[in-house]
């Protein structure tokens, strides 16, 4: 009787610690390099992983703002996988064979160079 006292203890005392952790929503905003729709919708459906609620590119400014569960994903972590869609993220650079992959209307590295 002692052994199932304390194991459901354990269960009680677990539960309320994993129920008692809140979410912890942030909106951010990354620069990622694109010059297309192609690359909008490239670089949000990249963004957009486990405990990414909205991710929201903007052709003009270069800025995508996330909105994310911090207990889930990181700044970090969207920034790579952007970067492994073949977009330059923050500090996080697409490696030269992820940009590659990129059709050519969406290789901004060569619009960049001709403006």
């Amino acid at each position: 009787m002692k052994i199932v006292f304390i194991i459901l203890s354990f269960i009680l005392i677990t539960t309320q610690l994993s129920f008692g952790q809140k979410k912890q929503i942030i909106t951010d905003t990354i620069s990622v390099d694109g010059i297309c729709e192609k690359c909008k919708a490239r670089i949000e459906d990249a963004a957009f992983i486990k405990g990414v609620k909205k991710a929201d590119w903007d052709m003009t400014t270069k800025k995508l703002v996330v909105i994310f569960d911090q207990h889930k994903t990181t700044l970090k972590t969207i920034e790579t996988s952007i970067a492994k869609a073949g977009h330059d993220a923050g500090d996080i650079k697409a490696l030269p064979a992820d940009y590659n992959k990129l059709p050519s209307c969406c290789a901004y590295k060569d619009a960049q160079i001709s403006h």
